[in-house]
């Protein structure tokens, strides 16, 4: 036994409950989480680690994306769009930890906190953890929240500056969970505010116990979920960054559950008796970005070139090989602002060489191309990727560097320095609204060091249009809006669009109550071990 996997034993059998028949559930995660606070997380790893822990006001259940109660069991919203009243629920009580025994349940105090910690820079709260909430920054609220009231204890008012078609949706993420104001208070007074994000309390159906990095994050049912006690009593993350280490944890029945299989694997995992495999279309996108503030990748004949050079279906057939679809569009063919009327840039490197010749490039360039350390859903691959994209532009005379860096320095690296010139990522959606998308990923907002926009992609004209379908809740309006959005993007190529893939979890066949989510989320509330007995027949 390796040392990284004695250490998991340990850890595992230390997060066990001392009762009969106790059930631990083991999921192979893909990598360390930049946070476990869901108001600093802004991979799907982190959210994936803080999602057991907390709920939010309004949520999307897995599988789904409509709006649904959680934490509020109702709304309503002004005629002009501006004021969203939340009724609460009276019954959600926080989790407790070895310093800190809540005194009281849920209230709207709980909820001004969370989303006044993030919105106000004298926040007390604000500037721990060195927190920059780069999901609350870029989705607008900083100038989109006007106030947020309490009337009483069960009712909060938030009244916005402007009407926001997916105001609701972004409720719904996240960044969005309610935190306890006691347990701040408490930390405040202790001289321990850091230990709000990394020793999190929430009202989740899992309380968090330990995180040891690169190792596991493990936590234990809450007794006191306003939803009921989960059937699981212990949930570990097991950290596990490579494909080909969590397919060999996952047959050894050393996890129930992997993350993200390679799509090679696919095969064989349907065709295993103790194995089974969820799958669903993904609201994602895989992308080269071009730093449109580095040359000469701010000339747009450069960034045509280079989408003219890939040849993106042989990407897909080595890479996704039947997982994924091309892109031509930010956004995915699922969602209803698709434009299917854009032509993707053509495989043409005889049209790509003039390109560069009229861009004074006629004796190439060297750059670096940055590529993910980890597998992700919408690149199973990242190196491999990296290398075929080099082999292309080779033909071109553009000769590149290939780099990269562990998980969360690679996002730090890519966002927070505007050198970076080309960058391997990619996205999956957080509420199945295409701002998530196209406003998040390629606004001017979004285009600031530590957003998400690595691109660093301003186009006025592009920006007013997404800014403009925040404000109208027309369909049939926003969808016209996004199509002249998703023009302007494609004539002025600051990504080349890689792929769309399909969204797969493996698992062992004992595993229920698991639903795949088009979110990309991994979801544990409900899930259960069977015994072998009652196991469903394949």
């Amino acid at each position: 036994m390796t040392l990284a996997r004695l250490v998991l034993v340990l850890f595992v059998l230390l997060a066990l409950p001392a009762t009969a028949g106790a059930k631990t559930f083991v999921f192979c995660s893909e990598g360390d989480p930049e946070s476990i606070s869901p108001q600093l997380a802004i991979t799907g790893t982190a959210m994936d680690a803080s999602k057991p822990m907390f709920n939010t006001l309004v949520e999307f259940r897995p599988g789904s994306t409509e709006i649904r109660p959680a934490l509020a069991t109702s709304w309503t919203v002004s005629p002009d769009g501006l004021d969203y009243t939340f009724t609460l629920r009276s019954d959600v009580a926080f989790h407790a930890n070895d310093d800190f025994t809540p005194t009281r349940p849920m209230e709207a105090r709980d909820v001004i906190f969370s989303l006044e910690r993030q919105w106000k820079p004298d926040h007390p709260f604000h500037a721990v953890s060195g927190a920059r909430f780069d999901y609350f920054q870029d989705s607008g609220f900083p100038d989109l929240i006007s106030s947020i009231e309490a009337p009483d204890p069960h009712h909060v008012r938030i009244r916005l500056t402007r009407p926001e078609a997916p105001f609701l949706a972004n409720l719904a993420m996240p960044f969005m969970s309610i935190l306890s104001a006691e347990y701040a208070d408490h930390l405040l007074a202790a001289g321990r505010p850091e230990a709000l994000d990394t020793a999190p309390v929430g009202t989740g159906p899992f309380q968090f116990v330990g995180f040891k990095p690169g190792v596991a994050i493990r936590f234990r049912a809450f007794e006191g979920y306003w939803r009921g006690r989960q059937p699981i009593d212990t949930l570990v993350f097991s950290i596990t960054p490579t494909t080909s280490a969590r397919l060999a944890k996952l047959s050894a029945g050393e996890c129930h559950m992997s993350a993200f299989p390679d799509a090679a694997d696919l095969p064989a995992l349907r065709a295993s008796p103790d194995l089974k495999v969820y799958e669903t279309e993904g609201l994602n996108v895989g992308y080269l970005a071009m730093n449109t503030h580095v040359k000469p990748f701010d000339d747009v004949r450069v960034r045509r070139a280079i989408n003219m050079a890939i040849d993106r279906q042989a990407i897909l057939s080595a890479v996704y090989v039947s997982g994924a679809v091309a892109a031509k569009n930010p956004i995915p063919p699922t969602l209803w602002a698709f434009d299917n009327d854009i032509r993707p840039y053509p495989y043409n490197v005889a049209m790509a060489r003039k390109l560069l010749i009229e861009a004074g490039l006629e004796n190439g360039l060297d750059a670096d191309i940055w590529y993910m350390p980890v597998s992700r859903p919408y690149n199973p691959n990242a190196r491999r990727v990296a290398e075929m994209i080099a082999a292309d532009l080779e033909k071109l005379g553009i000769r590149l560097h290939l780099r990269t860096t562990e998980w969360n320095a690679y996002r730090v690296a890519i966002m927070g320095n505007e050198d970076v010139p080309l960058v391997l990522y990619g996205w999956a959606g957080d509420n199945g609204d295409p701002d998530n998308f196209l406003h998040t990923l390629l606004g001017c907002t979004a285009a600031r060091p530590g957003g998400n926009n690595v691109a660093r992609w301003c186009d006025p004209d592009y920006d007013r249009l997404v800014r403009e379908a925040k404000t109208v809740s027309d369909v049939p309006t926003r969808k016209r809006l996004y199509a002249e959005a998703q023009e302007i993007f494609h004539r002025e190529a600051p990504w080349v669009p890689l792929a769309h893939s399909i969204f797969s979890v493996a698992a062992r066949r004992e595993v229920t109550g698991y639903v795949a989510d088009p979110l990309f989320y991994h979801s544990f509330e409900g899930v259960d071990l069977a015994p072998e007995a009652d196991m469903p027949p394949e």
